[in-house]
């Protein structure tokens, strides 16, 4: 059987032609790998920032940028906005996408969720229910309510999963107690093409998630691979229709298993938090049907991350915990490289580590980023503070460029 490996050509891939887009929150690999180039490594909130604006509202979702625009969401005066910024920071336009369903979560809002763009339609999505896409020019091309078409959300928090792209549609998970599925909405026409039921039994919170999926392509093939409910399952990205499950994440049934942390690729193997941060199993990719026997590779307990999603490449994982907590592990053993740990305070890690010129940049809440060097060790080589911040969307680093979008701001960092 071929290698599963040319399966992820677009996960791994950071080459020069995609390396200055960050067209979804984990950049343009899904793995929270940035282009090769330097990075700033120091900086304040009057030091090394080329500007910073302040946003309408309040919103999580971590910004995209594509052919030199910077889209975030944000919710201000009960409405959800969609925002397109220039590199210089002067707000090219803002449109409103439907009314603003506020977040419950003293961390979240109602614009969680991050935009995601083909580099030719930019899409968004809201804790409303409301989906939309726009061109460049913020023309809203098309606009509809997932929650006014298959029901209520029913989760006890804040939606927090990100829509993903595929050739033909735009997917969004919906994983909840009662009806979970996954949806598909032809890209162009902003019609259902179809939606596909993930019901699988899992005991009460434990049926929730706020992970977002994962597309990974093999020639014309498209598969969805999905976490949350106990599984992680793979998809037709076509139709929807499950190809294989991998069971087992939560064997004692625990109640309260939500997940929220996302799966990342590495090499062959889908490496999957779990358990409110305390396991971590790595699963090969490939088979048909309960494969929960011959492809969990390895597993981890006692380490993950319950809200941070990992980093990969090279064949190496890098986790940073909630509590700053760092770990480079071999992706095909989940054999520990290095371990180390940041200054802790009160404050957790949300936003996810990000990968950028042989460093590591990892974010802590009260807006404090700690930069390690990627090598063989655990070493910090700097801690930059924007003091009285708050952050739980992930960096996006682009054209030598770190953009920092706080509760209430966007920081661009660097020249």
């Amino acid at each position: 059987m071929r290698t599963l490996l040319a399966l992820l050509t677009l996960v791994a891939w950071t080459s020069s032609s995609l390396a200055e887009e960050w067209p979804n929150w984990r950049g343009p690999g899904q793995n929270g790998v940035a282009s090769s180039q330097d990075f700033p490594l120091r900086w304040s909130k009057t030091e090394n920032v080329a500007w910073v604006v302040d946003l309408p509202g309040k919103g999580a979702s971590t910004p995209i940028v594509s052919h030199g625009h910077i889209i975030v969401t944000s919710g201000d005066k009960e409405r959800n906005l969609a925002l397109c910024y220039t590199s210089a920071g002067e707000l090219k336009w803002s449109r409103e996408i439907g009314k603003e369903r506020e977040g419950k979560h003293a961390k979240a809002t109602g614009s969680n969720p991050s935009p995601v763009t083909d580099g030719k339609t930019v899409f968004v999505y809201f804790k409303s229910g409301d989906l939309a896409a726009l061109d460049f020019d913020g023309k809203v091309l098309w606009q509809l309510n997932l929650q006014e078409e298959y029901g209520e959300d029913t989760l006890w928090w804040d939606l927090g999963t990100s829509p993903v792209l595929t050739k033909k549609h735009v997917v969004v998970a919906v994983m909840q107690t009662g009806p979970s599925y996954l949806v598909a909405i032809d890209k162009q026409t902003g019609k259902p093409a179809w939606k596909q039921d993930r019901d699988l039994n899992a005991p009460s919170e434990a049926a929730q998630s706020y992970s977002t999926p994962l597309v990974l392509e093999e020639g014309d093939q498209e598969t969805l691979v999905v976490l949350g409910a106990d599984h992680v399952t793979a998809h037709k990205a076509s139709t929807g229709a499950e190809i294989w499950r991998v069971g087992g994440l939560n064997p004692t049934e625990q109640k309260f298993f939500r997940s929220i942390s996302s799966p990342v690729v590495c090499g062959d193997i889908v490496v999957s938090p779990y358990a409110r941060g305390s396991t971590l199993t790595g699963i090969k990719l490939g088979g048909r049907g309960d494969v929960t026997k011959q492809n969990v590779a390895w597993f981890r307990d006692k380490l993950g991350a319950d809200v941070p999603t990992p980093a990969a490449v090279g064949g190496k994982i890098f986790l940073c915990s909630d509590r700053g907590e760092v770990h480079c592990l071999d992706g095909q053993t989940g054999e520990t490289v290095w371990s180390g740990a940041v200054e802790k305070n009160r404050n957790a890690f949300s936003a996810s580590p990000v990968l950028a010129g042989g460093r590591i940049y990892i974010t802590r809440e009260d807006g404090t980023t700690f930069v390690l060097s990627q090598g063989d060790k655990f070493e910090q080589l700097a801690q930059n503070d924007l003091e009285g911040e708050f952050v739980v969307a992930t960096p996006v680093f682009v054209d030598g460029r770190i953009y920092i979008r706080t509760r209430e701001r966007l920081y661009a960092i660097g020249g």
